[in-house]
């Protein structure tokens, strides 16, 4: 009986964008900055799937303010004309970069047939910028739009940006000769090394912001084992039909609902308290339950390793985050 989606506070007045929010913990997490308040800017690949996950959060928090807006974190023209187009708005208060999804390139994928899945242990691919997929869309896409969209937080007093990562960071660490695996490529290691990309951008702008002054608070979450796509679409895509089988069954035995793992990231971006570099997941036993701090692995603190991730990241998508004020690209 820990702290819950009831306990946010009033969100009335501030503007949020959240990324892969038309399903899953993406959609729960945007729902719930709704109910409370906040204009809620639902960061998609899909205009379909936003608009109808706008329209299924106005019907479950009526007087929900959602909007969709087209985003591919696949591809970096995309995330510039994403960030060109929020010039419009005065404000943004919360960043929540949460997207693990994509549609899998058909030509790219080794046995796939161009199917929407989440990013998660996929069959080898490209973004439409020629990355790792995992790494391209879970850190690279992030990398460039909260540089993109920097200057615009640090002009938001109480501005927050949460990025999530996962439990599973802890299955690798990144590989700086090899961030695109393409000397090799291992799906379950390819997605602890994105994710663990995800916990050293945090650490790195964190401590960037600090050096600069700067009020604004970055964070990490994970949402434990929720009963999302992201277990099965692997399978799914190359037709290993048993072991999709096998995922869908330990999603009803053992995860919790989507709802659930998206409370850790909604108390990263709402809760009183919250420092900067801090990472929260569900308290039991990292699966399941209220959000609380959570476990991370050593190498993901590592000061060293996370300026050379930052370097590399600033040469491949080319967005630079100079002084901390506009970004360039």
């Amino acid at each position: 009986m820990g702290w819950s989606a009831k306990d946010i506070p009033d969100q009335t007045g501030r503007v949020a964008v959240v990324t892969g929010a038309n399903s899953g913990i993406g959609f729960h997490t945007a729902c719930e900055l709704a109910r409370h308040g906040a204009r809620v800017l639902l960061a998609c690949r899909s205009e379909r799937r936003g608009q109808e996950a706008a329209t299924r959060m106005r019907a479950e928090a009526p007087g929900a303010r959602v909007a969709f807006r087209r985003l591919d974190l696949g591809d970096l023209a995309s995330v510039r004309a994403f960030a060109a187009d929020l010039s419009d708005e005065d404000r943004l208060d919360l960043l929540i970069n949460n997207a693990n999804t994509r549609a899998a390139r058909s030509a790219s994928v080794e046995g796939g047939g161009g199917r929407r899945a989440g990013v998660m242990a996929l069959p080898y691919a490209r973004t439409a910028d020629g990355f790792e997929t995992q790494f391209g869309v879970n850190h690279l896409g992030h990398f460039a739009l909260t540089g993109l969209l920097l200057p615009k937080l640090l002009a938001t007093p109480d501005a927050r940006v949460v990025t999530v990562s996962s439990g599973m960071h802890a299955l690798a660490n990144i590989d700086p000769g090899d961030l695109n695996s393409e000397r090799s490529y291992r799906r379950w290691i390819a997605y602890g090394r994105s994710k663990t990309a995800n916990l050293l951008f945090v650490h790195e702008l964190a401590r960037r912001l600090a050096e600069a002054g700067s009020p604004l608070v970055v964070a990490a979450s994970h949402p434990g084992y929720a009963d999302t796509n992201l277990q099965t679409a692997g399978p799914a895509m190359e037709g290993r039909r048993l072991a999709a089988r096998l995922a869908k069954a330990a999603n009803r035995v053992v995860a919790q609902p989507p709802s659930g793992g998206a409370l850790p990231t909604l108390y990263a971006a709402t809760a009183p308290g919250v420092a900067p570099d801090d990472f929260y997941g569900p308290h039991w036993p990292g699966l399941r339950g209220s959000p609380a701090k959570s476990w991370r692995a050593s190498w993901t603190l590592n000061d060293a390793a996370a300026e050379r991730l930052w370097a590399a990241s600033e040469q491949l998508t080319g967005v630079r985050y100079e002084g901390l004020g506009a970004a360039t690209a």
